[in-house]
């Protein structure tokens, strides 16, 4: 049995945030790609709203994608963002092949 977890994140900007939340998110990008346990970290935005973005990630744990949450980088978007955001809907899946 594989301990992989997906992870699908959903981030909404406020309307007139989008330029801040999306250069924020892409900073993210290349520091979690080179954390322990990441196996892919790829940020997708709307076509047809691009107040939205999702992020498609899969982590060789929970544990690994635990700490992922609590880094430096984290904090440092969340502090950036802070009242940008409209919504944020993370969702932990399985894969079933």
């Amino acid at each position: 049995m594989t301990t992989e977890l997906i992870i699908v994140a959903r981030i909404e900007a406020k309307s007139d945030q989008i330029d801040l939340v999306k250069t924020e998110l892409i900073r993210l990008i290349e520091p979690t790609r080179e954390e322990a346990g990441c196996l892919q970290y790829d940020l997708h935005q709307d076509n047809n709203n691009p107040a939205v973005f999702l992020f498609y990630e899969r982590w060789e744990s929970r544990d690994l994608w635990v700490a992922h949450m609590d880094n430096v980088n984290l904090k440092r978007y969340s502090v950036a963002v802070e009242g940008a955001v409209e919504s944020f809907i993370l969702n932990e899946m399985a894969h079933f092949s």
